[in-house]
């Protein structure tokens, strides 16, 4: 299972820390990414980590102010985002990748366990 948390209401040009729990599965062998989906769109991603943590990989409107990490110590992953945008606006989901090795990390077809969203609204 996996278990997102961390979402609300914040001012544009503010910050979040969401937070991934699981359980069920070995948290530190699988690759963990982050996606979300905003009203009238389609859910897109966001942000990936491999399973130690070497690898990262963002998408470009969130480089530089998102920051994608995991404690396998305590099987939670965290997304920290930064000088939010109302654009940031959305349902932010974590989810498992498919595949060992990982690979490819921004692909959504490629992640098997998805957990419940949550909620994140940036106000202008």
């Amino acid at each position: 299972q996996l278990q997102a948390s961390g979402g609300g209401l914040v001012q544009a040009g503010g910050s979040l820390r969401l937070s991934c729990a699981t359980s069920g599965f070995t948290f530190s062998s699988w690759t963990m990414g982050w996606f979300r989906q905003a009203p009238g769109k389609e859910r897109e991603f966001v942000a990936a980590i491999s399973r130690r943590g070497g690898t990262t990989s963002y998408a470009d409107s969130v480089k530089g102010r998102f920051t994608i990490s995991r404690d396998n110590a305590k099987n939670t992953g965290y997304l920290q985002m930064n000088s939010l945008k109302s654009e940031d606006t959305a349902v932010y989901y974590c989810a498992r990748h498919r595949l060992p090795i990982g690979q490819p990390m921004d692909e959504q077809a490629s992640y098997f366990y998805w957990g419940q969203g949550t909620q994140v609204t940036v106000s202008s």
